[in-house]
């Protein structure tokens, strides 16, 4: 009782460096044209390299104001089925603007006015109109280069694009498979050390041929450096599907390719594919060094095989990094697995040896991300599922659970000590009291898929709709304090 305590504390006190110094900035809507006073960016995908999901920037947004908030529906150029980013205070066109940027399922990226909603400039790939209306498309999230002046951006013809921030020029574009039109990026990008991460998967049924990859680029050049392959691993080059026996083992979880910051290692899972622990990798937890040439561990469940054999991807999320050594990995079977770094390091295969497996908030497929919340009293475990959501405690190997409500989400995120989760099944915009679960408000927004919110600047920006219903518009939710 007394670690939940210091938990409910350190989530207040979160809260409330949030709000602190709120008088000394003007609000967002007072500001149509300009930008913040003090601005914090939000630049990829779960917050941090590692897919935390927990925004250590203050927010000005506190339980007292959230539901006063303010939703203009901004129009855009196609569903983008995923989260956006944000660059506080950059220059576009000549001005400085407080910037929203996303990418649309057939591969447009949009820079929009945080504080007005006008679309400041849009990029359209190559080719386009070969691919807009039919079934190949994009769920992956763009990621801001540490200089602030270029973002990375994936295209459903397999490509990644360096875009200018000023204007959305593109200063390179490097393919990443050699067949696009079965090889689906879907995962959010990452960034680290120089170097644009990126994952490959299959397209809904798993229709072959596919292997799923990770890809390492130059930030820089566009160069592509490092490829590991899921299936056929010791080939470490981009492939042609056809080069391998085997197809599968999609690399497609939330968070794609999760970095340990401290080391560089990279973490993924993969779903559905054949496993002999040497060269084929489907349903397994894999870690790579930076380069992603060499394997530093790895782990399947003891009923490997079945999984492969009745769709049960392990890797329907991505893995998460708990801290002291231990990892979380979902699964679409409804199960979180805790597994230890130590016991699944090497190369030799590791089969079983779970530290815990327990059940996902609802015991059905997790398809999201996971969140992760660290403070002196303790950690926090954040998950939703199509069916329910659910918070727990996590110390010593083991997540109990804390509370747990029936209310469908997908990826969570923490910012100024409030949790807020998407309900996409139309009932809006959820925000929790972390640690007891009590629902203070839920912001009206439509239906929705794989979309996750940002929180960042007095402001909350998620998209709706569907990738699946192949649309050439859609809407970006855009919420301010009054």
């Amino acid at each position: 009782m007394h670690r939940l305590c210091c938990i409910a504390a350190a989530l207040v006190g979160f809260a409330a460096l949030s709000s602190c110094g709120s008088n000394s900035v003007q609000p967002v809507h007072q500001l149509p044209d300009s930008v913040t006073a003090k601005g914090h960016d939000w630049v990829r995908f779960g917050w941090d390299v590692g897919r935390s999901s927990v925004s250590t920037a203050p927010t000005r947004i506190t339980a007292a104001n959230v539901a006063s908030m303010v939703r203009q529906q901004v129009t855009i150029p196609g569903t983008a089925d995923a989260s956006v980013i944000y660059l506080s205070d950059v220059k576009v066109g000549g001005a400085a603007h407080d910037v929203f940027f996303l990418t649309t399922a057939y591969g447009k990226t949009v820079a929009i006015n945080a504080n007005t909603g006008a679309t400041l400039w849009t990029y359209t790939p190559t080719n386009y109109d070969s691919w807009a209306g039919s079934a190949q498309v994009t769920t992956a999230t763009p990621v801001a280069d540490p200089n602030r002046d270029f973002i990375y951006a994936a295209s459903p013809d397999g490509n990644i694009q360096k875009l200018g921030v000023s204007d959305g020029h593109m200063v390179w574009s490097t393919a990443i498979t050699s067949r696009p039109q079965s090889e689906k990026l879907a995962s959010p990008l990452n960034y680290f050390a120089g170097h644009i991460f990126a994952t490959t998967g299959g397209y809904v049924g798993d229709a072959p041929p596919y292997q799923g990859h990770v890809a390492i680029l130059d930030a820089t050049s566009g160069q592509l450096l490092h490829i590991w392959n899921a299936l056929c691993s010791d080939q470490l080059a981009m492939i042609a599907p056809t080069d391998c026996p085997q197809s599968g083992s999609a690399i497609w979880g939330r968070g794609g390719a999760v970095i340990d910051s401290a080391t560089g290692d990279i973490y993924v899972a993969t779903g559905n594919g054949l496993w002999d622990g040497s060269t084929n990798w489907g349903d397994a937890v894999i870690r790579l060094d930076s380069t992603a040439t060499h394997i530093l561990g790895n782990y399947t469940p003891a009923n490997t095989g079945n999984l492969d054999s009745t769709d049960q991807d392990l890797g329907s999320t991505s893995p998460v990094l708990l801290g002291g050594g231990y990892i979380a990995q979902g699964g679409k079977d409804g199960k979180i697995r805790i597994l230890t770094v130590a016991g699944t390091a090497g190369t030799t295969a590791h089969v079983g040896g779970e530290a815990q497996v327990t059940g996902t908030p609802n015991a059905i497929s997790l398809v999201s991300s996971p969140a992760v919340y660290h403070s002196t009293g303790g950690t926090l475990f954040f998950g939703a599922d199509n069916e329910a959501t659910a918070a727990w405690t996590f110390s010593n190997g083991t997540l109990t659970l804390l509370w747990h409500n029936s209310n469908v989400g997908t990826s969570p995120v923490v910012a100024g000590g409030l949790l807020f989760i998407y309900d996409q099944g139309g009932n809006g915009l959820r925000v929790y009291d972390p640690a007891s679960g009590t629902q203070i408000t839920a912001l009206a927004a439509g239906v929705g898929h794989w979309n996750s919110p940002i929180v960042a600047d007095g402001r909350i920006a998620v998209p709706e709709g569907s990738s699946n219903d192949h649309a050439s518009s859609g809407i970006l939710d855009v919420w301010r304090l009054p």
